[in-house]
């Protein structure tokens, strides 16, 4: 616990993938009960959605800040993706661009086409991401932020 604090909350040092790929699967565990709490509360989809992104945003913006140190980059591409995720999650929840229709007997939300050109955009880049996160190893040794986090220094 000494260590989780700082993982998910500070943007300092470097972390390797076996550690990142540990705070997911913290925050996936956290997401899942936080969505059962939101839709407990009646908040819908979209709505929820947006909750949800705000307040998961510091552990994410944590985790994938020192996974990128960890390959010598400012994250520029990473933080890129933190806001177009939260701009797509609001544009969703204020229902721009988006139209309603029955699908079994059930209100769907789906976007426009080119709003459903920009989330496909946006889950392509995401891809990127997570493969720059989670597969591709980090810099050999010390580089400008920090120690190499498998040399055991870190």
């Amino acid at each position: 616990m000494d260590t989780l604090v700082p993982l998910l909350t500070t943007t300092e040092g470097r972390i390797s993938r076996k550690t990142w790929w540990f705070g997911v699967m913290i925050l996936l565990i956290a997401s899942i009960l936080l969505n059962i709490v939101l839709r407990t509360l009646g908040l819908n989809d979209a709505w929820g959605q947006l909750v949800a992104y705000v307040i998961m945003f510091v552990p994410n913006w944590s985790l994938g800040i020192k996974r990128r140190h960890d390959r010598d980059s400012g994250a520029k591409d990473f933080k890129i993706f933190m806001g177009l995720s939260g701009v797509l999650a609001l544009v969703q929840a204020l229902g721009i661009g988006m139209s309603s229709s029955d699908v079994a007997g059930t209100t769907m939300s789906t976007p426009s086409f080119p709003l459903a050109i920009v989330f496909f955009a946006a889950a392509i880049y995401g891809l990127y991401i997570i493969i720059q996160l989670g597969f591709l190893r980090g810099t050999t040794g010390s580089n400008t932020y920090g120690p190499d986090p498998l040399d055991g220094a870190a």
